[in-house]
């Protein structure tokens, strides 16, 4: 008689081959969504990303892939297993900048034996699995797949052990809305065939938030914990 192997067994062989980076901030009051601050105040900034970035961890766990918690500062390990637990890989971010730390994160994950790896931020709460799926599968066929964001940047971005290049990550106009154009001004001088995610709406702004309550506070299954907050807090009552 054949042995088949079982739903964990097969999520255990290809989390040895499929690696999510979420890349995350420490969790200090006045030091995240800074722009989301000036108006709903630091506390609230605060609630919400934390609440972001776990109710995008609790999606990535329904996926067949490793979780690395790719966290800055460097010396944040501690405060950083405090607020999500001690069951995830854990990786300081080192680099100068933003492009640097993201280009080691992906060199040190491949030099850990994973084939395909995504690297996310972590305030997209409401990124769906079918989204994350897509990417990994996308790099069956594709030497990177991106998912631009609305206001010009990326949310995902994810290449083969083989394919990746990290030309991608240097001298890019980090924090303006020129930041996924540069970035497949890079990929087409490389000759790279992208895989284009659908665009998504990251959370920055109070606009943002505001669009991303409308949109999902009915519906009961997109990050719960994001939508719940806003509605105690009463999110509507702040304005521009």
């Amino acid at each position: 008689m054949k042995n088949t192997p079982s739903k964990t067994e097969k999520k255990k062989s290809g989390s040895r081959r499929r690696c999510a980076l979420v890349f995350v901030k420490a969790p200090e009051e006045g030091k995240v969504k800074t722009r989301l601050s000036k108006i709903v105040g630091n506390e609230i900034a605060l609630n919400v990303y934390k609440r972001s970035a776990v109710d995008l961890i609790e999606t990535l766990q329904n996926i067949e892939c490793n979780i690395t918690i790719c966290y800055h500062p460097s010396h944040a390990e501690s405060c950083m297993t405090r607020w999500l637990g001690s069951s995830y890989a854990y990786l300081a971010q080192k680099g100068n900048n933003i492009g640097e730390r993201m280009a080691n994160a992906f060199i040190r994950s491949f030099s850990k034996g994973f084939h395909r790896v995504i690297l996310v931020g972590a305030d997209i709460p409401d990124l769906t699995e079918k989204i994350i799926d897509e990417a990994f599968s996308s790099l069956q066929k594709y030497p990177a797949v991106i998912g631009p964001t609305l206001d010009g940047g990326y949310y995902l971005i994810g290449f083969n052990s083989n394919t990746f290049i990290p030309d991608v990550f240097q001298d890019i106009p980090w924090g303006t809305d020129r930041v996924h154009e540069q970035t497949l001004t890079v990929f087409d001088k490389k000759s790279f065939q992208v895989h284009m995610l659908p665009i998504w709406r990251d959370i920055d702004t109070y606009e943002d938030l505001v669009h991303f309550y409308k949109i999902n506070k009915k519906n009961r299954s997109a990050a719960q914990n994001t939508v719940s907050y806003l509605t105690r807090i009463d999110i509507g009552r702040f304005k521009d």
